[in-house]
């Protein structure tokens, strides 16, 4: 009897097992080899509990921001899920839980050859709704019944053994979310054929939505899930190197981008007539990309991690070192210190820090430019050569190239502070490393005098044994006529000092020896130093988001006036009225501050950014 009870107990669970459906694939195993790029979200459950309680969230759905968020809610519903909804017969609301697993949109190639071709790129969606499949098939079942209802002449296509309804799109459709414009003709040439409408293939999967623009797209998602053999995104080189660098530890986001197949797109040469009839000949898109470095980027990944502690985002430009030029070697930084010098005062809102060299970053913009167009390194020349001409008036053996170019180091700072004067304005200054401060300043002072011919330099004034120089710019126009500016320009530790506020200027002179309570010191900020594994690549920068805001908030409800806003922005001007935004000590909890770090290494290039979360919220 307990043997039969065994026996009999192993077919059912074997029957079980058989039966229940089995894990759906990760979003690279079910992608077509030729995906250009694509956003996943692995976890939506996970995401969405993760995102509910993060700061952001909080911040959106704090009752002193309803009245803010439900107006801007109300115009969005009304210029864009309103029309969808209408369009498609649906009920935007009955989707928006049903994704509980993975979330992906993709942009696939889908033939494209060049950007020249007509065929639309690929577009594909992938939703798993896990445990609510039952919910998923019902709605869909709906949809279909609704646009039957409609008129669309829905139809059936099997690929691998998988049903796909095929719906027909209407010209009108989504028109008003995206107005379409009217085909234009050259003059003389037949008049432009009217935009096809296209369709939509779907199906579900076990517990999978799979959605795309065209039977080509789905048909390797349907291959993969019904045992194919065709290739998919995880076999691919680039990205399978991307994925075990980039997205271990499980991100609640990720994104991949193919930066060779797209760039090879951009750079794919018209014909010998187009060239020709081209306003600028000889200056191709190939050029452009390969002189501008652009070209060696093979990939861009990014991933997005929610924990307990704050934020972290890593963007990732994959690179190698033996074919970097242009860009991608200027942003190559070498590994040096970029943490905060002593100087920065502790009430500094942001800053930044960038080991730049400045004379390698000159040499290769002139071999940018020289790549780009022979006209353009000439005329780059003969601007130089007219600089050196008008300053060497005043300076015999005046050299931008050596005084201004050649004088620079491979160290540059700048920070933002609050204005006593000026609630809301954070005046800035710039601090650049250099080899002889008094020739940099004589070059400043020759390029600004180009600049505004009509301003007579004032004499340097003397403060606490540095000069400051003001130099005029070009007035900016207000509604009330020009309001003067300057630019105030001294040295200082081997930095010259530039600025448009005068005070934030002094201050720097005043604690350039670094005895006061400085920014390195502030709570926080070490902690979030460590979360991005140090200063020592070259690149570091810092906000103080609470402060930051406050300013935001003060310019925004002061500036921003529902007249001003319609003027600046029109086509938004019944969506922000800023007027409705809250005091901001009532939201203030919400922010605190966040940091961000880069360096370079022989894959690429890697910038990390970490918001910690606020301690008021903890």
């Amino acid at each position: 009897m307990t043997t039969k009870f065994l026996c009999l107990s192993t077919v059912v669970l074997l029957l079980a097992a058989t039966r229940s459906p089995a894990a759906i694939p990760a979003a690279e195993n079910l992608l077509p080899a030729d995906t250009l790029a694509f956003f996943a979200v692995p976890d939506c459950a996970a995401a969405r509990m993760a995102a509910k309680s993060s700061p952001a969230w909080m911040f959106w759905g704090d009752p002193a921001m309803r009245p803010f968020t439900d107006k801007l809610a109300a115009k969005w519903n009304e210029q864009f899920v309103e029309p969808l909804e209408h369009d498609l017969g649906i009920r935007v609301g009955n989707f928006t839980d049903l994704p509980q697993g993975q979330f992906t949109i993709a942009v696939t190639l889908n033939g494209l050859k060049s950007t020249h071709d007509d065929t639309p790129p690929g577009l594909l969606l992938l939703l798993d709704a896990k445990g609510r499949s039952d919910l998923l098939k019902t709605n869909l079942a709906v949809l279909m019944k609704k646009w039957t209802a409609a008129g669309r002449a829905l139809r059936t296509e099997e690929i691998h053994g998988l049903a796909f309804t095929v719906v027909p799109l209407a010209s009108n459709d989504f028109a008003g979310m995206m107005p379409k414009k009217a085909p234009v003709s050259e003059l003389g040439a037949e008049p432009a054929k009217p935009e096809k409408p296209g369709e939509i293939y779907f199906t579900q999967f076990e517990s999978l939505l799979v959605a795309g623009n065209s039977a080509k797209v789905v048909e390797p998602v349907a291959a993969h899930l019904t045992g194919g053999s065709v290739p998919a995104l995880a076999e691919q080189a680039g990205f399978a190197a991307d994925k075990l660098a980039q997205f271990r530890e499980g991100p609640q986001y990720y994104g991949w981008f193919n930066g060779k197949t797209f760039l090879d797109l951009l750079s794919s040469q018209p014909t010998d007539g187009e060239e020709e009839s081209s306003p600028f000949p000889g200056l191709s898109m190939n050029k452009i990309l390969v002189s501008a470095g652009l070209s060696g980027i093979k990939s861009i990944s990014f991933a997005l991690r929610e924990a307990p502690d704050g934020t972290t985002l890593k963007v990732h430009l994959t690179a190698p070192e033996a074919e970097r030029t242009g860009l991608t070697k200027i942003l190559a930084l070498p590994p040096k210190d970029a943490s905060v010098p002593q100087f920065v005062p502790a009430d500094a809102v942001k800053f930044s820090r960038i080991r730049l060299d400045g004379k390698q970053t000159w040499a290769e913009i002139q071999k940018m430019v020289a790549g780009i167009s022979p006209s353009g390194e000439t005329g780059l020349n003969a601007l130089i050569n007219m600089a050196n001409s008008l300053g060497q008036q005043k300076t015999p053996g005046f050299d931008i190239r050596n005084d201004l170019f050649g004088n620079l180091t491979d160290d540059i700072i700048s920070y933002q502070k609050p204005s006593g004067d000026s609630p809301g304005e954070l005046p800035e200054i710039f601090l650049i490393g250099v080899v002889n401060a008094d020739t940099m300043i004589n070059a400043v002072k020759m390029l600004t005098g180009i600049g505004n011919p009509q301003d007579s330099e004032s004499k340097p004034r003397e403060f606490l044994g540095h000069k400051i120089y003001s130099l005029g710019l070009k007035p900016t126009r207000t509604a009330g006529g020009g309001q003067p500016q300057a630019l105030y320009v001294s040295s200082s530790g081997g930095y010259l000092a530039v600025s448009k506020d005068i005070s934030i200027l002094e201050e720097f002179l005043r604690n350039a020896d670094g005895q006061n309570k400085a920014l390195r010191d502030s709570p926080g900020l070490a902690n979030a130093v460590q979360h991005l594994g140090g200063t020592g690549g070259g690149l570091f920068g810092y906000e103080n988001q609470r402060e930051t805001m406050r300013s935001a908030f003060k310019v925004a409800r002061s500036s921003f006036t529902a007249e001003a806003t319609a003027k600046a922005f029109p086509a938004t001007r019944d969506w922000l009225d800023f007027s409705l935004l809250p005091d901001f000590d009532t939201v203030a909890k919400y922010f605190y501050l966040s940091a961000f770090a880069g360096s370079a290494n022989a894959d690429g290039l890697t910038f990390t950014a970490f918001t910690p979360r606020p301690p008021q919220l903890k």
